[in-house]
C-alpha cells in the first residue's frame, strides 16, 4: 500500500515578526514495514535547516529563520511504502505470558524510564480504577490483561477533540470520563506503568478509508512485551495498532512531541490565525476518498 501525506500549516501576522529556532517532528519513522520513498518539506520564510535524531531516535529538523515575515508557511510532503502487517504476528517470551512478570534485569535497566509513572498524584486513582481488571494476587494472560485494558478505555472514556495544548491528567480523564486520542493513550501508558511495564506514547498519521471529514492527528501507546518488543495499543479505538498507522515521533511524556513546536518575536496582537490541512490517502484512490486532518498539538507560542 502507498500512501501520500501533505501537511500544510500557516501562521499569520498583521506586522512582521521574526521567529525562534523551531523544531518540527513530522517525518514519518521508517521501520520493517515502513519505507519513506519521499520526503520534502518547503518553509517560506528564509532559513536554515539542521535534521538530528533524538534519544528516542526521532527525525526532527531544527529551522533557524534569517528573516522577518508577516506569514510562516511549512508545509510538508511524504510518499511511503506500508507493507500491511498482521497486528498478532509476535510471541510473548514464556516468562511474560501471564502476569505479573519482570522484566530481566539487563532489559529492565534499559526501560527502567519507560516504566516509572509521571503522575504520581494520580497512582491511588489508577489503582482503584483498576481493580476489577487486576489487583494484587490476581493471574492471567499478560496479552488478554492489555486488551481489557484497551477495550476498558475505549469503552468507559468517551471521545472528546480538544485543540487547546497539554494533556489531561489520567486523574482528570477518569473524572471527567471524556478526552482526546492523546488523554486515552496517556490513560493506557499510567495504567501499565503503574503495573510495572515500559509504556511509551507515540505521535503520528493514521489512514483509513473509512473516515471523512477533519480530525487531530492521531495519538497512541506503545508498550514493550519480551520476546515481542514494542506493540502498540489504541484506547481511542479499543484496538492494536496496525499497518494503517504510521508513527512519526515517541516520548515517554505525551507532551513532549508536538509536530511543530517555536515561537515568534512580536507582540500578543500581532497573531492573526493560524490554518493547518493535513490529508492522508491511498496512492490510487480518488480524491474523494482522501483523509483530511486538522493537526491539534502544534505549539505557537
Amino acid at each position: 500500500m502507498k500512501i501520500h501525506i501533505h501537511h500544510r500549516t500557516s501562521y499569520r501576522y498583521s506586522t512582521h515578526v521574526s521567529f525562534s529556532t523551531h523544531q518540527l517532528m513530522m517525518r514519518p519513522r521508517e521501520s520493517h514495514a515502513i519505507d519513506l520513498e519521499s520526503c520534502s518539506i518547503e518553509i517560506s520564510v528564509p532559513h536554515r535547516t539542521r535534521w538530528i535524531r533524538d534519544p528516542y531516535e526521532n527525525n526532527i529538523a531544527l529551522v533557524d529563520f534569517n528573516s522577518t515575515a508577516l506569514e510562516l508557511v511549512i508545509e510538508a510532503e511524504f510518499f511511503i511504502n506500508v507493507r500491511e502487517d498482521n497486528p498478532f504476528n509476535f510471541v510473548i517470551a514464556h516468562e511474560a505470558m501471564e502476569y505479573p512478570f519482570t522484566y530481566e534485569h539487563d532489559l529492565g535497566a534499559e526501560l527502567r524510564p519507560l516504566s516509572r509513572s509521571i503522575y504520581v498524584r494520580d497512582i491511588d486513582e489508577i489503582r482503584d480504577w483498576l481493580y476489577d481488571l487486576w489487583h494484587p494476587g490476581k493471574r492471567l494472560g499478560t496479552l488478554d490483561l492489555l486488551q481489557q485494558l484497551n477495550l476498558h478505555i475505549y469503552k468507559s472514556i468517551g471521545y472528546q477533540r480538544r485543540m487547546e495544548k497539554g494533556v489531561q491528567s489520567p486523574a482528570e480523564t477518569l473524572e471527567k470520563g471524556t478526552g482526546s486520542c492523546r488523554d486515552s493513550a496517556t490513560l493506557f501508558i499510567e495504567t501499565c506503568r503503574h503495573l510495572g511495564l515500559a509504556a511509551r506514547f507515540v505521535s503520528g498519521y493514521m489512514y483509513s478509508p473509512d473516515i471523512s471529514g477533519r480530525m487531530s492527528m492521531h495519538g497512541w501507546a506503545e508498550l514493550y512485551l519480551p520476546g515481542a518488543g514494542w506493540v502498540g495499543f489504541d484506547p481511542s479505538w479499543g484496538i492494536l495498532t496496525t499497518s494503517n498507522y504510521i508513527p512519526v515521533a515517541v516520548s515517554r511524556h505525551s507532551e513532549h512531541v508536538p509536530p511543530i513546536a517555536g515561537s515568534y518575536l512580536g507582540t500578543a496582537k500581532a497573531f492573526i490565525e493560524s490554518e493547518v490541512d493535513l490529508y492522508v490517502r491511498e496512492v490510487g484512490i480518488s480524491d474523494d476518498s482522501a483523509v483530511p486532518a486538522m493537526m491539534a498539538t502544534q505549539s505557537m507560542k
